[in-house]
């Protein structure tokens, strides 16, 4: 019974990496960090989302790792940047995503969310007055984005009650990943060149690509995956997890 549990894991380890390469490649549109570059665009994550979710932490974690490698080299093709925060920073995010979602969530954390997601919003205002660090449209685009974030968690609580964690899941582990990555990428390129030529940039830069890869990411966690479980263990009530206080 247990090898047969390694062998799913595995079996679904790789096709997480796998779908998740792949689909990042075909989706993430060209589309870069706001005038700083180097962060695409990342629809993807719902890959791994919906692995950690259905088969726990580590499988959601080290597919998400082996995908954003491979995605990473196909696109800009530093490794070192890829091993050094790419990977890191989407094994620590989906494996606490994977974490939580096995755990119930009380009201009092799926608001918590909630308030984490308005701050985001209030944020992404600041940059734009009266830090002047982004233009007037991102910003605006960026707080929108964010409250329709909160909101679809407040749906999901109410529609999808089973999966109220998931919500929890996704802004904690999203919110960590996207934090190793903003610093992560800052730090690098006090060292060596970013991919996008550039080097030494402000510190501001890391809390530009925490914003981006926090908002434009976080809606598609938090919106699509809950209807995708909830339909795949009608399918397969078996391989539903039990969740844990």
């Amino acid at each position: 019974m247990r090898l047969k549990q390694t062998v799913i894991r595995v079996c679904a380890t790789a096709m997480n990496g796998a779908l998740y390469a792949v689909l990042g490649y075909l989706t993430y549109l060209g589309l870069f960090t706001p005038v700083i570059g180097v962060v695409r665009f990342w629809p993807a994550v719902v890959v791994p989302g919906f692995f950690a979710a259905v088969y726990g932490p580590l499988v959601g974690g080290l597919g998400a790792a082996i995908g954003i490698f491979i995605s990473d080299m196909y696109i800009h093709g530093n490794a070192l940047l890829s091993l050094t925060v790419g990977v890191p920073a989407n094994f620590l995010g989906f494996y606490v995503l994977g974490l939580l979602a096995g755990r119930k969530a009380g009201r009092l954390e799926v608001y918590g969310s909630a308030v984490f997601l308005l701050a985001v919003a209030l944020l992404s205002v600041l940059l734009y007055s009266p830090m002047h660090v982004l233009d007037a449209t991102t910003s605006i685009v960026f707080a929108v984005v964010s409250l329709v974030s909160m909101t679809s968690i407040l749906v999901v609580d109410r529609l999808y009650p089973e999966f109220s964690s998931f919500g929890l899941a996704s802004v904690a582990g999203l919110a960590l990943g996207s934090a190793v990555i903003g610093v992560g990428v800052w730090a690098f390129s006090q060292f060596l060149m970013l991919p996008s030529g550039e080097m030494r940039l402000p510190v501001q830069a890391a809390l530009i690509w925490f914003i981006w890869t926090f908002v434009t990411e976080i809606p598609f966690l938090t919106i699509a995956v809950p209807p995708v479980l909830r339909a795949f263990f009608k399918a397969y009530p078996g391989l539903r997890r039990v969740s844990k206080t």
